[in-house]
């Protein structure tokens, strides 16, 4: 069974891979056998060592992807430090809390940016290097329980996982002729730090795990099975989905 998730000798991009989620997703693909790359607008020395415990290559990238991106230059350096790029994770994404009648045009731009249209470039220029040599590649977003729902004081923040969730559809369209599939996993609530603030709110911590069947907020390792379904070279049949990974929150 272990080979169905083999990924040695795969090269992974994962943004946002200093904390959380895409730490942890960083890691379950480098357990797996990939070799990672990960960007970040920070340092990541946490990461990087615990990757080479692992006994892989390590790559980190710092980018600002709230700026305009270069990802040219993106791609040539992974290119020389690692050889290329056959899985591509979307998880970087920040989120700007205030009540809708507040909510500035400011943050607005941010959250678009960072959380969709980061990921856009990012996949469109992943894309072409895949295409370009003839690669299986396997590209994933990461969406969020905010795809299916409205959310409360967060209207950025749900337009751009609205957007991951369209974004995935249209590009698993596209790219499926070239072999390359495009899913996204759509964590529920998660011990990470853009839950801190609610989880910090107890009537909202309440209120939110009262509503979660397996009667807790998830982890991040609670994800790896599902990234390491979508990137290995068993799920070649399995595209333009969003698995939610949220305790049974949505079936409440």
């Amino acid at each position: 069974m272990n080979t169905l998730f083999d990924l040695s000798g795969k090269i992974a991009l994962v943004t946002g891979a200093r904390t959380g989620l895409g730490r942890g997703m960083a890691l379950a693909l480098a357990r797996a056998g990939a070799d990672i790359a990960a960007l970040g607008s920070s340092a990541m020395p946490e990461t990087a060592e615990a990757i080479r415990q692992i006994g892989r290559r390590f790559h980190a990238l710092q980018v600002d992807l709230s700026r305009k991106i270069d990802t040219g230059a993106i791609l040539n350096s992974i290119a020389a430090e690692l050889g290329g790029i056959d899985i591509l994770v979307n998880n970087a994404g920040i989120i700007r809390r205030a009540d809708l009648l507040d909510h500035s045009e400011e943050d607005w731009d941010a959250v678009i940016d960072v959380n969709l249209k980061s990921a856009f470039l990012l996949s469109q220029a992943v894309a072409r290097h895949m295409v370009e040599t003839k690669r299986a590649g396997r590209i994933v977003n990461v969406a969020s329980m905010l795809s299916f729902q409205g959310g409360i004081r967060v209207p950025a923040y749900t337009a751009s996982k609205h957007g991951i969730a369209g974004l995935t559809k249209a590009m698993a369209n596209e790219l499926a002729p070239h072999g390359i599939t495009v899913n996204a996993i759509a964590p529920g609530y998660m011990e990470t730090d853009n839950t801190e603030a609610l989880r910090n709110d107890k009537n909202r911590n309440a209120q939110i795990s009262a509503r979660i069947p397996i009667g807790r907020w998830g982890v991040p390792d609670d994800i790896a099975t599902s990234i390491l379904f979508l990137t290995s070279p068993a799920s070649g049949y399995v595209t333009g989905i969003t698995v939610p990974v949220d305790g049974g929150w949505l079936v409440r």
